[in-house]
Parts: C-alpha cells; structure tokens; sequence
C-alpha cells in the first residue's frame, strides 16, 4: 500500500508513522506502508499533531487549512487528507531521501 492515494473526492489520504521527539523535523524513510516522519516537538497536549501539520504544510508548500488530521490523534500511525493537491505532486515532494 502506498503512503498516498488519490480519494474519490479529489483529496488525497496520506499515511504517516510519527516520531515524535527527535532532533529535528524530517522525512526519514518507510515504515510498514507509512511515511515515517520524525518531529521535534513531544506528543503533550496535540504540540506533535501541530507540528506534523506544519511541517506538511512547509514540505508541500500550502495552507494549513488544507491538511486534516483524520484518525491518529493520540497514536504514531497517522493519515491525513490534503485537499488541493494530487496524490502524486504529493509523493514526489515527500519522497524520502
């Protein structure tokens, strides 16, 4: 299963498994069919939630708003719909490495 699909209703539905306080933010490779993304911030009172969102939001340059955290709130396997951008602009600028 890829970590990005295209949805029926032009979003996309991105998968990550987060690393929460590490070193820095980043792309850091595959993880059982997940993006595996490290954050900086801890997983206290949704500060790693936020700053997976900015980082998505800086990695494929757009608003905020336009990224939704759709189930993973309290766990590391998270999956959020993006809207506006397709599924493979999205791979390509999250690939890792």
């Amino acid at each position: 299963m890829p970590f990005v699909r295209q949805r029926e209703d032009g979003t996309a539905l991105v998968s990550l498994y987060v690393q929460p306080k590490a070193s820095r933010n980043a792309v850091v490779g595959l993880h059982d069919g997940a993006l595996k993304v490290t954050i900086a911030a801890p997983p206290v009172d949704g500060q790693a939630n936020a700053a997976v969102i900015n980082f998505l939001a800086e990695t494929l340059d757009m608003a905020k708003k336009d990224i939704i955290l759709a189930h993973g709130q309290g766990g590391r396997l998270k999956r959020f719909i993006v809207r506006g951008l397709a599924a493979e602009a999205i791979r390509e600028k999250l690939a890792p490495g």
